[in-house]
């Protein structure tokens, strides 16, 4: 799975009820880890943020990014996205710096985020309460959609049933789109893997941006763990 995960040694104690935690047997082997690397996310010079997450799709990530803190919505507003140089001590390209060219007429917050974010909590970054209270450009109340209860309950083992990455490393959490049919069929249109789970959504999010699906219609996110605040948010 190249950079999303990696090989490695790990040491497993066996408890045996010993006393002395170094007599303990110890087991080595070879495990499956997800990968989590810092993503730096620039607007043309810009240095906007920095987000831990784990590397793939992160286009995605980043126009999924831009669309959670409202600033932009239409994917006319997002001219470009690419890799920035940024190489490791070896003189390997990282591919953890992200480039967004935005439309001339995009306005950017006055004063943004802090300059580093963790995986495990996105609005960890924001320099004050009121910059929490994001508005959409969508309204959620315009779209008519009604799922039987029986559907909804089946989309977290359907959402499991897709998860390549967790399947090998156990660590990743994970957001789908589901299309639920008028004789309740289910489709699973897109599905992003993360060791953080906003980053996941954030990677959905901008799937649809950059497929032109905004404002989504019609479609169910559905999301590995609990439904925290920020991701209603960005559901939103």
């Amino acid at each position: 799975m190249g950079r999303v995960t990696q090989r490695r040694k790990v040491h497993k104690y066996v408890l045996d009820g010993s006393p002395n935690a170094l007599e303990f047997p110890v087991r080595h082997r070879e495990d499956v880890l997800a990968v989590e690397e810092p993503l730096e996310i620039r607007i043309g010079a810009l240095s906007f943020s920095v987000t831990m997450r784990t590397p793939g799709d992160d286009f995605d990530l980043v126009a999924g990014f831009l669309v959670s803190e409202g600033i932009i919505w239409t994917p006319e507003q997002l001219v470009s996205l690419r890799f920035c140089a940024g190489e490791d001590e070896n003189g390997v390209q990282t591919f953890n710096v992200v480039e967004a060219q935005l439309r001339p007429d995009v306005e950017l917050p006055a004063k943004g985020r802090n300059v580093f974010t963790s995986s495990s909590c996105g609005i960890c970054g924001t320099d004050s309460i009121d910059a929490v209270r994001k508005s959409s450009h969508f309204s959620p109340a315009a779209d008519p959609l009604t799922v039987p209860a029986h559907i909804l309950a089946s989309l977290p083992d359907r959402l499991r049933e897709a998860q390549d990455v967790f399947d090998v490393t156990g660590g990743v959490h994970a957001a789908g789109l589901f299309r639920i049919t008028d004789d309740g069929g289910v489709q699973l249109l897109c599905l992003r893997e993360d060791v953080g789970r906003h980053n996941a959504v954030d990677k959905v999010v901008g799937w649809a941006l950059r497929e032109r699906l905004l404002p989504l219609s019609g479609l169910v996110l559905q999301v590995s763990g609990r439904a925290s605040f920020e991701l209603v948010q960005k559901a939103a």
